[in-house]
C-alpha cells in the first residue's frame, strides 16, 4: 500500500520547502511492534522519504529525520523502523538492520516430509472474500507471539481479488481449519502457470501464516506437492524457516536471496529498553555513543532485569561497555549477534563477560521477522 493511500490518524507526513516548492518529503506511520516477551511497543515507521537530486546534501533530509525523531517522541514512541532503499543512506541517522528476510526455491521431487501425527484439521480453498475475513485473525495470533511483527495498516487485505493479475494469473487461496471449523491458518499463492518455459511449473507463495504447527505443516504439505508443480518459491520467508526442519532433506530449501528488512533506530533508550522482557535475568552498566542525532542517549545507563520487569536508569558507575547507538538498535529485537558486532567494533567490552552478559540478555529465539513492510 503506497503511504499517501493511508487515510487516518497514524499516518504523519512531512515535507521541506524552499522558496515555496516542495523539495522533500518523508511521513511516519505509527504501529505497533511486538518485542521480546510478547509486549508490544508503540513504534514509528519511515517511510516514503527522499530529496529532489537539485537539492540533495543541504541537510533537509536530516532535517526531516530530527522533526520526525521528535514528533515520534511526542507521541510516545521510543523506536523508528524503516525498509532501508540503499544501505548507505540511514545508517548515518543511527539506523541499522534488526530484521532479515530470505527468498528460497524447493524443487517438488526433494519436498518429502517427515512422519508425523494424523491432522486433526482439514484444508479448504476459499475465495479472496472469505480470505479476507481469514487473514486479521490469523495475523493477530501470529503478531501476538513474533518479535518483530507489526500491526497491520487499514485496508492491509483490501486488494485481495481473484481476478487473474497481469500475466501471473489469478491468487489463489488455501485456508486450514482446526478440528472445530476455524480457520488457523492461510495461504496465498499462484498456481503453476508462466508465459514462458523457463518458469512454467513455478507454484509462488506470496504470504503464509499459521497460528500452531499443525496447521503450518499442512498448509506446506499441500503447497509443495501441488499437481503440474516442479518447483515452490516464497519470498519474504523468516530466515529461520521451521519448514526446513520438516523435510527429509533439509539443504532441498535453497535460500536464493537474503536481504535485511527492517531496521531500527532507538529514540529513547530507557523507555524502549524496559517496554521489552529479558530471557535471562541480569544486569548491565553501558555508556550509549551516538554522534548521530537525539544526544540525550549519549550517557551510561543502569539496565536490570528480572523476568517481564526490566528498569534502565543513568548512572555514574563504570560501565561495562560502550555501545553504539546502532548496534544497540539491532540488538532490540534480538536478532543480531552481540559478538559480531563487538568483533566489528561496533561494541567495546570494559569488563570480562559483558559481551556474554550482553547477548544472553538480548537474545530471542525465534530470530524476529516482520511479514510486511510499509
Amino acid at each position: 500500500m503506497a503511504a499517501a493511500d493511508i487515510k487516518d490518524e497514524s499516518f504523519h507526513p512531512i515535507a521541506t520547502f524552499v522558496d515555496g516548492r516542495c523539495v522533500g518529503a518523508s511521513a511516519t506511520i505509527s504501529f505497533e511492534v511486538t518485542v521480546p516477551g510478547g509486549g508490544t511497543g508503540r513504534m514509528a515507521g519511515v517511510t516514503a522519504t527522499g530529496v529532489i537530486a537539485t537539492h540533495r546534501r543541504r541537510g533537509y533530509l536530516r532535517q526531516m529525520m530530527q522533526a520526525m525523531f521528535d514528533a515520534a517522541l511526542q507521541r510516545g514512541e521510543p523506536l523508528a523502523m524503516l525498509s532501508a532503499s540503499e544501505g548507505g543512506i540511514y545508517g548515518r541517522f543511527g539506523f541499522s538492520p534488526a530484521t532479515y528476510r530470505t527468498r528460497w526455491e524447493l524443487a517438488r521431487h526433494e519436498a518429502a516430509l517427515l512422519p508425523a501425527e494424523p491432522d486433526p484439521g482439514s484444508l479448504e480453498l476459499v475465495d479472496a472474500a472469505q480470505a479476507k475475513k481469514a487473514w486479521p485473525p490469523v495475523h493477530a495470533d501470529v503478531r501476538a507471539h513474533r518479535v518483530g511483527e507489526l500491526s497491520p495498516l487499514p485496508g492491509r487485505w483490501d486488494g485481495l481479488s481473484d481476478e487473474a493479475d497481469g500475466t501471473n494469473g489469478p491468487l489463489r487461496f488455501l485456508a486450514h481449519r482446526d478440528q472445530h471449523g476455524d480457520v488457523d491458518g492461510i495461504a496465498n499463492f499462484r498456481l503453476p502457470w508462466s508465459p514462458t518455459a523457463d518458469r512454467a511449473g513455478t507454484l509462488v507463495v506470496e504470504a503464509l501464516e499459521a497460528t500452531n504447527a499443525v496447521a503450518y505443516r499442512a498448509l506446506w504439505g499441500l503447497l509443495i506437492d501441488f499437481d503440474l508443480t516442479k518447483s515452490i518459491v516464497a519470498a519474504g520467508r523468516p530466515r529461520d524457516e521451521p519448514l526446513r526442519w520438516m523435510l527429509t532433506n533439509p539443504r532441498a530449501m535453497r535460500v536464493t536471496r537474503q536481504t535485511d528488512n527492517l531496521w531500527a533506530r532507538l529514540l529513547d533508550v530507557p523507555r524502549a529498553l524496559t517496554q521489552r522482557s529479558y530471557l535471562t535475568p541480569g544486569e548491565l552498566r553501558f555508556t550509549i555513543d551516538d554522534d548521530q542525532m537525539c544526544r540525550a542517549n549519549n550517557r551510561t545507563w543502569h539496565l536490570r532485569a528480572d523476568g517481564p520487569v526490566a528498569t534502565c536508569v543513568p548512572t555514574d558507575e563504570a560501565a561495562d561497555l560502550t555501545i553504539r547507538l546502532s548496534a544497540l538498535s539491532s540488538l532490540y529485537f534480538g536478532g543480531i549477534s552481540a559478538h559480531h558486532l563487538a568483533y566489528a567494533g561496533h561494541i567495546t567490552p570494559h569488563t570480562d563477560g559483558a559481551i556474554g552478559q550482553l547477548a544472553r540478555m538480548f537474545w530471542a529465539d525465534p530470530e524476529p521477522h516482520n511479514s510486511f513492510g510499509f
